[in-house]
């Protein structure tokens, strides 16, 4: 079989996230009974599926190369679209796969039937990419971009239970923590490329001595490790990572194993050779990872909750393989790696197996628990095995790694004649670690049954138990067979991580030795640490009170809101109508200041020499009556504005007049859709004046009325001067090259429609994203809101009785199909003609909306049944997988294609994929008119039956909610 293609290292990111779309279809596809199942099995479909690729690569790593692949994506900037698979790369490229897997298959059973499965499903697979993102990134500003991305899903994944005021509140501080990190490591990383001359990973990493001899070294490293810390939950910024346990036990395994915090470690291993081998870095990476894994194996010790004890065990595991990266030597880098990946497998298997706890018996609090082992002997003894590996028994693979940590600690020569503090402390943190280790084995499985309990736990489903003994097969093996298990694997990513292949021995027995008799005093003396519990209780109560960082961070966070809203200037806390005057009058300033120089030096007879130098443009009469019935109306507007339906009414001819304006000027395109978002903001603007008073009685003081006077001149003087500016300068246009390439590039005959959905895509797929989420901002701030209707016009007169008149309605539904037909024929013809999706969406939208205005919502309803949310979601799709098709061939993202033949009995033909990216413009645009103006029209629903009551009694009375031309 031959190799496969580079390009298709991409689909190994593409996939979690193209796949993410996956359960909620097989969720929708599937009986109700099996819909969890659906779920899960789709999303191990997509997590197998990327992990096959990734293995179909593996060859070339060991044989001792590696795979690249660069997409041009903003080369202008240093974007690029490159990826690397390395033996580091692969090695958690694996774990996040491997483990990922297992989580899936343990999540079918964990979650409730009651449990948006799909959606977790979903939110699993886009943070699984945005990790495998992060490891295979050979581009410093890409590997930010999946950074961010991996913030962002997490935060979805710990707050998953909106219900939970705990889960809500760990999320907000993952997400302020870990992406505040984030920028800090932008900056770093702006730094380093300017220092190192590209964002290219690979030449980054070739310019080790360039970094450490630059000034800009420590402000580099520092804003870096900040990043890496952050993410990782190193001290001070450990907090966050306990307070996100409120996630669901299957999130939980998944990020304190082999994602999430793995990324701040993954940080260190890559750039360990750029920033290793310095005071600064030891002293920093060093003292920062002792300092976490001395603390966080210390309040393990005090956690009642079995996940609170493994949230802070994994932050004294992570503060360890800081700590060994920080050491700074190739052996030290060798012990990091390894741990890590031991640190994933048995804490991934630790977490399933308190899930599977809490699951059984309904809490977590090992003061209710005891005797458990009686109840759930396999589940006891997996869990007893996992927890031996992380506190270091031997023949488990935490031994391994552990014995490996102690012997960096010993041979050192950093600290000169103090080097006994660090086999110290790292024989103190082993003790700690035995302690808390015991006590979670004996809390919970001896100890006599617990009275605590109401009902007899039991072994879980069997499947649901498979993850676990697959994890701790592996802390076995490993442990007992390394050279044959792990060390091929371990062997990759240390070569790749330091460019040679450093001597060190995986065997089980080294005889004895140094760190032989620090594991022994660890062994021993956690055991006699936990036997002495109630007086070490009793002093840490003592000594630290019931408060943590969390709480602390909580109280910072809500005094820097006092704070802040205590000492809000006046402006801020202004009308809309001030906010929108500071805003002017700023604008009018940043304008002015810059002109202010040349206008003082303007001498008398200046101004009339340029303006006579200009070439102005021939007046018509059409023009000069178009912009006499625009000034008129303006001034309607401004003098009406207390009526507000005759200003609506003005404001629709301003409209028409800057659409026939546009065909004037030849612009047929634009005049098309200024026409047509006229007629949706009117029909808009008519159903938001419904529920408001009829007429603005606010008495307005003359200071204001200066005040707008003054700001208005400016204003449009100043808008009228630039607008002639621009419009008079002689200066090289852009028109003439996109007139010439617009055909032969883009096999488009519409110029303006090719730059839209050819030239400019990725502008359009942006702007269609914010159209979509301003979409679901206003149907959710508009959800469930009932508002009372005026019951009488202006005049005082009750609402017409007859809501939808029968003309009107016999009228509407034939010229429905016709409309629609025409959207349609728009929407075809848009790529050579006229047209396009942007505008044919907003026809199809005055279509629809008018069929609701003239037969009312639940007969359009009954007949279209159309989900907007689902079509704007797949107006989304639909555009961005146009745009990722390109990168199947090898091309840049959005790179259209065209054909052009001749086909029997059709004849001439010509398509282009561009059309597809204009279908998924015209559904969105689509989805979102109508989800906009139909959940306006739906404020006043909840009063249709009693309107209905009314009319069946024979009374006169029409009930709010029920005018004319409401839907």
């Amino acid at each position: 079989m031959s190799d496969p293609p580079a390009t298709f290292l991409a689909w190994i990111i593409l996939i979690p996230f193209i796949g993410a779309l996956l359960p909620p279809f097989a969720v929708w596809l599937a009986p109700k009974p099996s819909r969890g199942a659906a779920a899960a099995f789709a999303a191990a479909l997509v997590s197998s599926a990327a992990l096959v690729i990734a293995l179909s690569h593996t060859p070339d790593v060991f044989a001792g190369g590696e795979v690249h692949v660069a997409i041009p994506w903003i080369a202008q900037i240093g974007l690029t679209l490159a990826l690397r698979f390395d033996g580091l790369a692969m090695v958690f490229v694996l774990l996040i796969l491997g483990i990922g897997l297992l989580v899936i298959l343990y999540a079918r059973f964990y979650l409730e039937k009651s449990d948006q499965v799909a959606r977790f499903f979903a939110i699993l697979l886009l943070f699984q990419g945005a990790m495998l993102g992060i490891v295979l990134a050979d581009n410093l500003l890409l590997l930010v971009v999946f950074w961010e991305l991996t913030s962002l899903t997490s935060f979805l994944l710990v707050g998953f239970d909106p219900r939970s005021i705990e889960a809500r509140r760990g999320a907000l501080m993952a997400l302020v923590i870990t992406a505040g990190g984030g920028l800090c490591l932008l900056a770093g990383f702006l730094l380093l490329g300017s220092v190192a001359g590209s964002f290219a990973l690979s030449e980054v990493l070739a310019a080790a001595d360039t970094v450490h001899a630059h000034p800009l070294y420590l402000p580099i490293l520092v804003l870096i490790l900040l990043g890496a810390f952050t993410k990782s939950a190193q001290f001070p910024f450990h907090f966050w990572l306990p307070a996100a346990m409120t996630a669901p036990t299957p999130v939980s395994a998944y990020l304190h194993s082999a994602t999430m915090v793995k990324a701040g470690i993954f940080l260190l291993a890559r750039f360990f050779p750029v920033f290793a081998e310095t005071d600064t870095w030891f002293y920093l990476v060093g003292g920062v990872g002792l300092t976490t894994f001395l603390l966080g194996a210390y309040f393990a010790i005090f956690k009642h909750d079995i996940k609170g004890l493994l949230a802070y065990s994994t932050i004294s595991h992570l503060g360890l393989i800081t700590f060994l990266f920080g050491l700074g030597t190739p052996l030290g880098a060798v012990a990091g790696l390894f741990h890590a990946m031991n640190h994933a497998v048995f804490k991934a298997s630790l977490f399933m197996a308190a899930g599977i706890i809490d699951h059984e018996t309904g809490t977590r609090d090992m003061r209710r628990l005891s005797g458990l082992w009686y109840f759930m002997p396999i589940t006891g003894t997996l869990a007893m095995v996992a927890a031996a590996a992380m506190a270091g028994v031997p023949l488990l693979n935490g031994f391994l790694s552990k014995e490996m940590f102690f012997a960096e600690t010993v041979h050192h020569e950093w600290l000169g004649h103090l080097d006994w503090i660090l086999p110290v402390a790292a024989t103190t943190g082993g003790i700690f670690a035995v302690a808390y280790s015991v006590r979670f084995i004996h809390d919970v499985f001896f100890g006599g049954r617990s009275c605590y309990l109401d009902h007899n736990p039991h072994e879980p489903p069997r499947w649901m138990r498979i993850p676990i003994e697959i994890l701790v097969a592996l802390c076995l093996l490993v442990g007992i067979f390394p050279e044959q298990t792990v060390r091929p694997l371990l062997d990759l990513g240390v070569r790749s991580m330091l460019g040679f292949d450093p001597k060190y021995d995986l065997a089980i027995w080294h005889g004895f030795s140094f760190p032989l008799l620090m594991s022994l005093i660890a062994l021993i003396g956690g055991m006699l640490l936990y036997r002495m519990r109630g007086g070490l209780f009793n002093l840490h109560d003592w000594l630290f009170p019931p408060a943590s960082a969390a709480s602390v961070f909580q109280r910072l966070a809500a005094g820097m809101q006092r704070f802040a809203r205590a000492r809000m200037p006046r402006t801020a806390r202004a009308s809309l109508q001030g906010s929108l005057a500071w805003l002017l009058l700023s604008v009018l300033v940043l304008a002015v200041l810059p002109l202010l120089p040349a206008m003082l030096q303007l001498q008398p007879g200046t101004l009339p020499g340029l303006l006579a130098t200009l070439r102005l443009g021939p007046l018509d009469l059409p023009s000069i009556g178009g912009a006499i019935i625009l000034a008129v109306a303006l001034v309607g507007v401004v003098g009406l504005r207390r009526q507000r339906l005759q200003a609506t009414i003005l404001i629709g001819v301003i409209g028409l007049i800057v659409s026939l304006a546009f065909v004037h000027f030849s612009a047929p395109d634009l005049a098309l859709t200024q026409l047509s978002v006229e007629v949706v903001t009117t029909i808009l603007l008519l159903l938001v004046l419904y529920f408001m008073p009829q007429q603005d009685t606010a008495r307005i003081s003359r200071w204001r009325h200066t005040r707008d006077l003054v700001l208005a001149v400016g204003a449009g003087g100043g808008a009228a001067v630039l607008a002639f500016a621009i419009l008079s300068a002689e200066t090289p246009s852009i028109s003439g090259y996109y007139l010439a390439a617009s055909k032969p590039a883009a096999g488009a005959g519409n110029v303006v429609n090719g730059i839209l959905v050819d030239f400019r895509g990725f502008d359009t797929l942006g702007e269609i994203t914010v159209l979509a989420i301003a979409a679901a901002g206003i149907f959710a701030m508009l959800r469930g809101i009932r508002l009372r209707t005026p019951p009488r016009d202006l005049f005082g007169r009750r609402w017409s009785a007859d809501a939808h008149p029968v003309i009107l309605s016999m009228l509407s539904r034939p010229l429905l199909p016709m409309a629609l037909l025409v959207a349609v024929f728009m929407l075809l013809r848009g790529h050579h003609e006229p047209g396009g999706g942007f505008i044919a969406g907003l026809i199809a939208g005055i279509a629809l909306i008018l069929q609701q205005l003239a037969s009312g919502q639940q007969w359009s309803a009954e007949r279209l049944r159309l989900n907007y949310t689902r079509l704007i979601g797949a107006g989304l799709m639909l555009s961005l997988g146009t745009g990722l098709a390109a990168l199947v061939f090898g091309r840049p993202f959005l790179t259209s294609a065209f054909w052009h033949g001749d086909l029997p009995l059709i004849g001439e033909l010509e398509f282009a994929s561009a059309m597809a990216f204009d279908a998924g413009v015209f559904l969105v645009v689509l989805g979102t008119v109508m989800l906009i103006l139909d959940n306006l029209g739906r404020l006043s629903g909840h009063r249709q039956h009693h309107h209905q009551h009314q009319q069946g009694r024979g009374s006169e009375i029409h009930t709010p909610g029920s005018a004319p031309w409401k839907p």
